[in-house]
């Protein structure tokens, strides 16, 4: 079998992401008949980002499938210090059966998985979070069963974790609505997309300034950070531009009445989400965290599958 990568969110078709899912359940489900799935498997982790959920979440959930994971900062591996990334590959490719990075530019995992013989996943690039709209779609599939005709408002930044949510919902069945500032919208390329994608799945996606109009009639309502890593210096200017884009409950009483609240987490609790909101009864975001690891040890197996 040729080896299949997870560098984006439209990487697994529609018909993909349901069974990924419900592999996901039964490994929620039932950790210890899956104890030995990749026993004598090896993950190699780079990081050039820090990570508390990506780091953890892979490590531990490649130990409770009966694998191994290496962590590898940019700056213990010889990539930090200006080795070509194809040779990076080939030689990892050599020694472990799948690598997962966290990366700044998105073309870093495109070239790891272009040279390396062995699954590439991206676990983050600047431009796409595909491992995080996993999690985030098979809870809410978790909290509401079938996902067809229900709404995802998403309220802030158009970073990668909008860029992938755009990208996934349509497959998953679900409507999206993005509410960002002008300015901050998600890339033209990642809405052309899933504007196409919707279309042939019978969903809608919209973009909008107005937060509330993103949020009215939603199943649940996302958000992120206003600066996210790597953009530390524009914290101030962000915060005045996001102004009114703060998720309260006065703007999740706009949403369905049985609406949860999803976030990525870490979060800012006064800036982008009101603290009533993060810690009061809609809240998912720890599910949705915890959420992470199973949906990653779903697709470590999968990719690992005949390899």
């Amino acid at each position: 079998m040729a080896k299949r990568d997870f560098l984006a969110d439209t990487d697994f078709t529609p018909g993909e992401l349901e069974q990924l899912f419900q592999l996901t359940a039964r490994l929620k489900a039932e950790p210890v008949a899956f104890q030995q799935a990749l026993a004598g498997r090896t993950l190699a982790m780079i990081f050039e980002k820090s990570s508390t959920r990506t780091r953890v979440s892979f490590e531990a959930g490649m130990f409770q499938l009966g694998g191994h994971a290496l962590f590898l900062s940019s700056r213990d591996i010889q990539l930090g210090r200006g080795e070509a990334i194809e040779d990076t590959a080939r030689v990892l490719a050599r020694y472990v059966d799948v690598i997962m990075a966290r990366t700044f530019a998105h073309q870093t995992v495109v070239d790891l998985a272009r040279y390396a013989g062995v699954p590439v996943i991206n676990g983050l690039s600047d431009d796409l979070h595909p491992c995080q709209a996993l999690a985030d779609f098979f809870t809410l599939r978790e909290i509401f069963g079938s996902l067809d005709g229900r709404k995802l408002a998403y309220v802030g930044d158009g970073n990668n974790v909008a860029h992938s949510l755009l990208l996934m919902a349509p497959a998953v069945g679900m409507d999206i609505a993005v509410a960002s500032p002008s300015g901050y919208r998600p890339k033209e390329m990642y809405l052309a997309e899933a504007q196409r994608l919707a279309i042939d799945r019978g969903t809608r996606v919209s973009v909008t300034e107005s937060p509330q109009e993103a949020v009215e009639g939603a199943s649940a309502v996302y958000t992120d950070v206003w600066a996210s890593m790597g953009q530390e210096g524009e914290a101030e200017a962000r915060r005045q531009a996001f102004a009114g884009f703060e998720v309260t409950v006065d703007l999740m009483s706009k949403a369905q009445p049985e609406a949860v609240f999803l976030h990525c987490l870490p979060c800012h609790r006064g800036e982008e989400v009101a603290a009533e909101v993060v810690d009061g009864p809609r809240s998912r975001v720890f599910d949705e965290a915890e959420n992470r690891m199973h949906v990653q040890k779903a697709l470590l197996v999968t990719l690992l599958q005949g390899q």
